[in-house]
């Protein structure tokens, strides 16, 4: 434990931008890619929004995304994430990409959980004069929040995944620390807390995301 207390202050610095990124992520996966997965879902053929033109190009987009290998696509954005930053370097620039990837992947999530949702819901909320707003907050949601929930939780997970590689725009995070001070340095103790810490972390989050996604399940 004594090299991890030598670098004590870089650690938790490396788990302040880890928790900077995901935590960014995340808020774009629930505020932008939670609308674009239920929109995906709505203008699918015979749904209330349904329109062709547009699912086509929501889905080509969230397919390109998500397609692309994460790595390459930090590179790729480089120029978009200085437009939108000022800036290609640091916390903040690598949360670009990452809350791009993250808005494509849980939309595709969010469609999928839609999707399970029983026709007859719907159905049975138009018979019964339901407005499209309430049928999409009252109705839809409503049945499909135990998936909702499972989803944010395993794109989470995801999120913290990527953000191992940010440190090739110097964004810093736990996965940079492990590379630099731990593989580069051949510091197998600082390694392999780290690991362990990024374990526990992410056991936590599934623990939690579980829980509640069984506790709001109408199903169970």
């Amino acid at each position: 434990m004594e090299k991890v207390i030598e670098y004590q202050s870089e650690i938790w610095l490396s788990i302040g931008q880890t928790f900077i990124m995901v935590g960014i992520s995340l808020l774009a996966a629930i505020l932008i890619g939670l609308p674009l997965g239920t929109y995906l879902y709505l203008s699918r053929r015979g749904n209330l929004y349904e329109n062709k033109f547009l699912f086509a190009i929501l889905d080509t987009f969230v397919n390109v995304v998500r397609s692309f290998p994460f790595l390459l696509l930090v590179v790729f954005l480089i120029p978009f994430t200085r437009f939108v930053i000022g800036t290609a370097i640091g916390t903040m620039a690598a949360t670009v990409p990452l809350s791009i990837i993250s808005i494509a992947y849980y939309a595709r999530l969010v469609e999928q959980s839609l999707l399970d949702v029983p026709k007859g819901i719907i159905e049975a909320a138009v018979s019964m004069g339901a407005s499209k707003t309430q049928i999409i907050f009252k109705f839809l949601y409503r049945e499909a929040r135990s998936g909702l929930v499972f989803g944010l939780t395993t794109a989470t997970i995801s999120f913290i995944s990527y953000s191992t590689v940010m440190g090739i725009v110097g964004g810093g995070g736990v996965g940079d620390f492990a590379i630099r001070y731990g593989y580069q340095r051949f510091e197998t103790e600082l390694m392999t807390f780290t690991i362990i810490m990024m374990v526990i972390l992410v056991q936590f989050i599934q623990v939690i995301g579980t829980s509640v996604s069984k506790k709001i399940d109408k199903r169970s």
